[in-house]
């Protein structure tokens, strides 16, 4: 994976991690020397308890959180409706700065934005009316859904989703014989109380709320890890920036958590914007690409190692975590732990790639240096600018079981995941004793 030039990506991350140091030196007030600003906020307005949007006013668990980082930091929201269908459209317009809606973290989206350290987690669920054709129910508490998921899957099962969000791909991707009815604006619970569906697709946190007042209802799942952020416009890194160091204060004080307590309820599993949280959540989301930059690749009769090109990476990201670490004021982790963190993320991500089997001709390529490798930039900036928040003294079995968890999706077998997890400890335990040297 070749990223860009290290000299460049070095003065882009210093400009970053600059402003992450001045939002982190003065948390919660509004700088008195800047005048207030227009933030465009896109939403759907259709997806409540994230955003629900009436006669102009959204409220919502996002509308809440940007009203409260818009009071502290002196923006003005201007809210901009999207539907689903052309949320990327519309984004790639720039009709927006970000958007919040609840949005899933996915590959795509990664390709055209950028992402802030994640705000929630659910999961996909299934809200089933159960024909008479499918099998009963299993004995005991329990049902194992991915076997209920298979048996369902068959031409005459109606499964509503919501047209165009990331329920309608998981649908699709785990549901390939059963008919798929995709229904605008999020009109999903009301197919499934008129009958004319047999289960909707839905979520950890939407499905209780429309499992209200139905009758005959069973919950299936939750069957995918799904992680919730802010999605902001690639060319605002320095908003993205902003909105990292406070959401990662919010997370400390506890104020994340009773937001999502108060508007999400149990369904969405937190924290999620601690270094570790996050950390975890931008390596899925590297490594959610690396098929398509094997693939890219195949195309391109290019290698996947490059030992001299890993070489220069190690370097950059060194130089980039000491920039961060004096922008936040820490000492920063030994070259060498630095190293040995960045390599274990390079050879997971190589692993993947290795396995990726060759594409089909006719299957879409994404071109590296245009798409990919932007993207890959990206996450990895804020990466290295989370690592010298890694704090010391973190248990081994805990943080091998969160990144088993966290990273699960992304076909690494758990013994390569363990090695990303322990990489992790010893970065936060060589910055301890750093730390400790110093003093």
């Amino acid at each position: 994976m070749r990223p860009s030039p290290p000299s460049l990506r070095i003065v882009l991350a210093s400009c970053v991690l600059a402003l992450f140091a001045a939002c982190a030196a003065h948390p919660g007030t509004t700088s008195p020397a800047r005048d207030t600003q227009l933030l465009r906020v896109g939403t759907s307005g259709d997806y409540p308890p994230f955003t629900s949007m009436r006669d102009g006013q959204v409220s919502g668990f996002d509308a809440a959180l940007l009203e409260s980082f818009a009071s502290e930091h002196g923006y003005r929201l201007e809210w901009v409706r999207f539907r689903w269908p052309e949320l990327m459209a519309d984004f790639g317009a720039q009709r927006f700065d970000m958007a919040a809606s609840g949005l899933t973290i996915r590959p795509e989206r990664s390709l055209a934005g950028r992402y802030t350290v994640p705000v929630a987690r659910n999961g996909a669920l299934l809200l089933l009316r159960r024909p008479a054709w499918a099998p009963p129910p299993a004995t005991g508490d329990t049902e194992a859904p991915l076997s209920l998921l298979r048996a369902l899957d068959r031409p005459d099962f109606r499964l509503a989703v919501n047209r165009g969000g990331h329920l309608e791909r998981v649908a699709r991707a785990w549901f390939q014989n059963a008919r798929i009815l995709a229904i605008p604006d999020n009109a999903v619970r009301e197919a499934l109380a008129s009958g004319q569906a047999d289960a909707a697709l839905t979520n950890t946190v939407e499905g209780p709320r429309w499992a209200e007042g139905l009758s005959g209802i069973e919950r299936v799942g939750p069957f995918t890890r799904d992680v919730v952020a802010l999605y902001v416009q690639p060319s605002r890194a320095g908003l993205a920036a902003e909105l990292d160091t406070w959401l990662l204060g919010q997370e400390a004080s506890g104020a994340l958590e009773r937001l999502r307590a108060r508007y999400l309820g149990s369904g969405a599993t937190g924290p999620t914007a601690t270094p570790v949280d996050a950390l975890l959540s931008a390596t899925a989301e590297r490594l959610a690409l690396m098929p398509w930059v094997a693939t890219a690749k195949q195309r391109a009769g290019q290698p996947i190692e490059v030992l001299s090109q890993e070489a220069r990476v190690l370097e950059a990201a060194r130089q980039e975590v000491r920039s961060a670490a004096e922008a936040l004021g820490v000492p920063a982790p030994p070259d060498e732990a630095i190293s040995a963190f960045f390599q274990a993320q390079m050879d997971a991500a190589k692993r993947i790639q290795l396995r990726t089997p060759p594409a089909a001709a006719e299957a879409p390529v994404h071109s590296l240096d245009e798409e990919l490798r932007p993207a890959l930039a990206r996450i990895s900036a804020r990466i290295s600018a989370l690592v010298p928040r890694v704090p010391g003294g973190l248990d081994r079995d805990d943080t091998r079981r969160k990144a088993r968890e966290e990273l699960a999706s992304t076909g690494l077998e758990g013994e390569e995941i363990d090695r990303l997890a322990d990489a992790l400890v010893a970065l936060g335990a060589a910055r301890r004793g750093t730390a400790g040297a110093g003093r």
